[in-house]
């Protein structure tokens, strides 16, 4: 599912200055020279993306990498990460060690330099990597320059060697403190509460993340472990031999597959290791995953231009050579053959392209080619060896060309008019008079009684309301013409103002923040997960871009007398309980028009004796169970107004697992389903049946 952080909005106020203003006060005295570690500390997010949850646990992936090169280069095969108490965490591998020898620049040891400066390392120049994940050198020290306290023991040449730091700086001298017969690094680091607004580890995405790494790389073994609580240790270990084939079957085991032999092939060209598996389902969805030296690259890159070429290529040579396509029809499109399509591609080359140290997407244009090669002469034979195969993926390729020709001729009867007419907006929309995205929001509301009261309580200024009747569309499932048909599903695309499908087109996006506010019930909770499957299955870039927010009403309003406390959660309630001496007491009522509730707990249950009495302040405690219980100066107090509201931004922080739990939750198949409701039944809160 994807990770939720907290994220409150704030209004931007622009200052404008004169140009000579600006001209006179620019000189030499503001230049501004960062030495050292200073500018991670100065910009984190160049470095790891943000300073929240995702930032975080990058500095573990950091680590990782390292281990991760050495296993790569042939010199370790196993690597461990310990969660460790008050927040650090331990990560060890059993490579060459880094070398503590003086380095003939920086007269400093080797090991000091590698965690003291930026762009310092083996993977520079010859001798140090052939192939490296951490191409800019800069891993390893931007978690010493964010993290309050690091400690690095280096197993080589017979000694233990170590050395501390404080906020990037070293704090000891390197030293030997034992001697050992093994080889290898391990780093123990602190990060630095002052620079990450989430500084707990998540086990989930710690051990997503590392299994992928175990999949990716044949012959290693990962071992995790959390001993955050001594009296429940959790733990796992991860070796596949299989390698991504293996991540192939995993990623589909709540799939229906629509081939029985999965495609893998893994060779080398010109020093670029090209290894590719997949898998065709019954599914609509695509789901494709590019890596390059073990790194995922979300925005892809040349390997993953390379491999749907070939893909296309070579399935519509296939299919006109064995009659499924005749001489009239139309060749098949990239999107007919990646429909259900599940598919790894992993290449490893030696000094591999990146934009930005988050390695969003991979731009060595020599990798194209090999990947086409290679791809295009084992699926050839692939498709010969497995006839029965190539019937089946074949067969779903056609039937997604006639859906794509239903779902276009749909889309331009609905979509394409709307827009030649100049975008007519739906109906029931209640707009925003700004026409400025950057600060225009719009909320998405369950029912017209929540959206009454939204559209009262809102800031018509840049709050723009749509109510939805009902429940969505399961999307899921759905081709797009299906999609269309559905009057809700089109009236949302036809607000936001993106298109969908082949035409989508972010530019076009009306509001920047696009907020889910429902009920906190259980038909709310559905809406709102129906809402996410068709935002992250058809509009995944406003959700990477962080354009998809969830709206936090309060669960409960607590007056005592004239003053009000709004309770967003039950542990809030458990507090204000404790607060008012009722923290045993069970007091709600429904209706806050009602005088103050006044109580003297007679509980008169009599269970063979008189019930002993307790005196309890007057206190009235309403559980708000809609939206549309709140009157409009409420609803915006406590859940539309920026300056007081909490809203939770939506964000994918693995999107394999994301896949995984979109596809068990929203999927035909009812037995993972099942087993995923008897597994968390019991840790679900605020159930209402």
């Amino acid at each position: 599912m994807p990770k939720k952080e907290a994220k409150t909005v704030k209004k931007i106020t622009k200052k404008t200055t004169t140009k000579a203003t600006k001209t006179k006060a620019y000189g030499a005295d503001q230049i501004t020279v960062l030495e050292g570690l200073d500018p991670v500390r100065k910009r984190p997010g160049m470095y790891i993306g943000n300073t929240a949850s995702t930032g975080l646990h990058h500095l573990i992936w950091e680590v990782v990498d390292n281990g991760i090169d050495e296993a790569m280069a042939g010199y370790a095969d196993t690597i461990t990460v310990h969660l460790l108490p008050e927040g650090k965490v331990r990560v060890t591998d059993n490579g060459r060690g880094i070398p503590v020898d003086r380095h003939k620049v920086t007269k400093k040891s080797a090991l000091e330099t590698v965690m003291t400066t930026l762009h310092a390392g083996g993977k520079f120049g010859d001798g140090g990597y052939k192939v490296s994940g951490g191409l800019h050198g800069v891993g390893v020290s931007v978690v010493n320059a964010l993290s309050i306290w690091m400690r690095t023991e280096v197993h080589r040449d017979g000694k233990i060697w170590a050395q501390e730091y404080k906020i990037g700086k070293a704090t000891t001298k390197v030293k030997a403190v034992g001697t050992t017969k093994e080889t290898g690094t391990t780093q123990i680091f602190l990060p630095d509460p002052s620079i990450f607004t989430v500084t707990e580890f998540d086990w989930d995405i710690v051990v997503e993340h590392l299994r992928q790494q175990a999949y990716l790389t044949k012959g290693v073994k990962l071992n995790i472990f959390d001993e955050r609580d001594s009296k429940s240790i959790k733990s796992y270990k991860y070796y596949f031999e299989g390698g991504i084939a293996s991540y192939i079957k995993h990623l589909n085991h709540n799939n229906e597959a629509k081939q029985d032999n999965v495609f893998y092939v893994n060779k080398a060209k010109d020093d670029i290791n090209v290894e590719i598996s997949f898998q065709y389902t019954t599914d609509f969805r695509e789901v494709m995953y590019a890596f390059a030296n073990n790194i995922y690259n979300p925005e892809g890159g040349s390997h993953l231009v390379g491999f749907k070429a070939a893909l296309t290529r070579v399935l519509n040579k296939y299919a006109r050579k064995n009659s499924f396509l005749k001489e009239k029809d139309a060749n098949l499109t990239s999107d007919d053959v990646r429909e259900g399509l599940t598919a790894i591609v992993s290449v490893k080359l030696p000094e591999p392209q990146f934009e930005g140290q988050t390695k969003a997407k991979l731009g060595n244009v020599e990798v194209r080619p090999v990947v086409e090669s290679i791809f295009t002469e084992s699926l050839e034979i692939f498709l010969e060896e497995h006839p029965r195969d190539a019937k089946d993926i074949l067969s779903k390729c056609l039937l997604a060309a006639q859906a794509r020709m239903a779902a276009r001729s749909a889309r331009e009867t609905v979509l394409r008019k709307g827009a030649l007419d100049g975008m007519t907006l739906p109906g029931k929309l209640s707009d925003c008079s700004s026409r400025d995205p950057k600060e225009s929001e719009i909320y998405i509301v369950e029912g017209d009684s929540a959206g009454g009261s939204a559209k009262q309580g809102r800031d018509r200024r840049f709050q723009a309301i749509l109510p939805l009747r009902g429940k969505i569309l399961n999307v899921e499932r759905a081709r797009l013409d299906k999609m269309l048909a559905n009057n809700e599903i089109k009236s949302l695309i036809i607000a936001l103002g993106t298109n969908i499908g082949e035409q989508f087109n972010i530019e076009g996006l009306r509001y920047d923040r696009i907020i889910i506010m429902t009920d906190a019930d259980v038909d709310g909770s559905h809406i709102r997960t129906l809402l996410l499957t068709l935002f992250y299955r058809h509009f995944p870039e406003l959700v990477r871009q962080g354009h998809i927010y969830v709206a936090q009403p309060p669960l409960y309003r607590v007056q005592r007398g004239k003053d009000v406390d709004y309770v967003y959660n039950e542990d809030e309630l458990d507090k204000i309980k404790k607060k008012y001496g009722i923290q045993d007491m069970d007091l709600v009522v429904e209706d806050p028009t009602e005088e103050d509730l006044s109580t003297d707990a007679q509980d008169s249950e009599k269970t063979g004796k008189e019930k002993e009495t307790k005196k309890v302040p007057k206190v009235n405690i309403q559980r708000y169970k809609g939206l549309g219980e709140m009157n409009p100066g409420q609803l915006w107090d406590t859940t539309m107004d920026p300056e007081t509201r909490f809203m939770k931004v939506i964000t994918i922080n693995e999107a394999a697992k994301a896949d995984e739990i979109f596809e068990i939750l929203m999927g035909a198949e009812v037995a993972p389903r099942k087993k995923f409701i008897q597994t968390h039944a019991k840790s679900v809160k605020n159930l209402d049946i």
